[in-house]
């Protein structure tokens, strides 16, 4: 994989190239375009990701001063007109369909045999994030009155950290909006905050085998069937089958209920939870929900070590695309951390990334540490002072 190239030329290896020119192909990407081709802009908008600039200026003055690694790079020129129209032109959804084969790729890899001390199901959690934006520069992207956002919205594989489905949308998407377009499979778990909380479509996940936990609101109105016995010393409080009480959502979810009332005596809250699992035990259900905080370590460590913030263009596509291509550079690394076998941590790996990507040598000589030898230590070499 070496041959003599630089750290980034290392990195794009590891990009399914001919899967991505297909891709452009299919969007008709370069068609008419004489300068910074597609997938060169995906490389400079990468290499923007793991050297960790801050704005097209920045990303050019950047390559212009290591203008003789180009070549290496898969790169051929670079401008601030040029990279800017590129990322106004190019259609985001090249970039979106790229990132789902590597996400295809990170699943495959991380994919193991179930333990038996491990559910014998996939736990996933489903959430969103919000990007504030300035309403009088992103006029499209209105989400309140006076300002504007963007949201991204993933489910994350709480075993692997690797996300499922990821969909970028603005401000004023409704969380619940998602369980539309997830094609929940066979005896999974989706862990969900109460934003998920719709009778008609939890129906449509049950329907369809697969298994929910979401938080019930305060003022959702359910009729008890009958109680379950509990241990309230591990936090339950009561284990019980519901039916919704009130006539739409008994049309929209026509079939039983479960409800699960818990005290986390850590944060000193009472939460509810509503499952159609009634396999599992009221106690396992309760960790299960803790799983959901993955998706907010997910959220805040692309926003931390990623370049999302400020964005670089002003344009709906200029914003998704600086998105999908910062997803695909996260993806990247978690398949370069496991096939390389890279024991560190994502955030640390980027960061040496950062200040080494025209370093002409192995990414895994990066990450190996050598020990110390007590015996070429500084004070076993220190000189000897006649009369001392």
């Amino acid at each position: 994989m070496f041959d003599g190239k630089i750290i980034f030329s290392q990195i794009m290896e590891f990009v399914p190239w001919r899967a991505f020119q297909k891709i452009i192909d299919q969007h008709d990407g370069d068609v008419k375009v004489r300068n910074l081709k597609t997938h060169q802009l995906f490389r400079v908008m990468a290499f923007a990701q793991l050297a960790n600039r801050r704005s097209f200026r920045d990303t050019v003055t950047t390559l212009r001063a290591m203008k003789s690694k180009w070549y290496h790079m898969g790169i051929t020129s670079v401008s601030l007109n040029n990279l800017s129209n590129a990322l106004q032109q190019r259609n985001w959804k090249i970039f979106a369909d790229a990132a789902m084969v590597l996400m295809v790729t990170a699943k495959k890899l991380y994919a193991e045999p179930t333990k038996g001390d491990k559910l014998d199901a996939k736990v996933y959690a489903l959430d969103s994030t919000t990007f504030d934006l300035c309403l009088s520069i992103f006029p499209w992207a209105e989400f309140r009155s006076t300002k504007a956002a963007v949201k991204v919205h993933a489910l994350l594989d709480t075993e692997t950290e690797i996300p499922d489905f990821i969909r970028v949308s603005t401000g004023k998407t409704h969380d619940v909006n998602m369980l539309d377009e997830i094609t929940f499979t066979k005896n999974s778990i989706t862990v969900m905050d109460l934003a998920y909380l719709d009778f008609r479509r939890l129906y449509a996940i049950h329907q369809a085998g697969a298994f929910f936990i979401v938080r019930a609101k305060k003022n959702t109105k359910l009729r008890r069937i009958y109680s379950r016995e509990v241990d309230k010393t591990t936090g339950v409080r009561c284990d019980q089958i519901v039916r919704p009480s009130w006539h739409r959502a008994q049309k929209n979810y026509p079939d039983k209920l479960r409800r699960i009332k818990f005290y986390d005596a850590e944060k000193h809250r009472r939460l509810v939870f509503l499952t159609n699992n009634v396999s599992l035990s009221a106690e396992t259900i309760a960790a299960l929900y803790r799983r959901r905080w993955s998706v907010e370590v997910f959220f805040k460590w692309i926003k931390q070590h990623l370049r999302l913030r400020p964005f670089f263009g002003e344009s709906e596509n200029a914003v998704k695309c600086q998105i999908w291509i910062a997803i695909s550079t996260y993806l990247l690394i978690a398949i370069l951390k496991k096939t390389c076998g890279i024991a560190r941590p994502m955030g640390e790996i980027l960061q040496i990334f950062s200040v080494t990507l025209f370093e002409n040598i192995p990414i895994n000589t990066l990450f190996c540490e050598k020990p110390t030898n007590p015996q070429t230590a500084p004070d076993a070499e220190q000189l000897f002072l006649p009369g001392f």
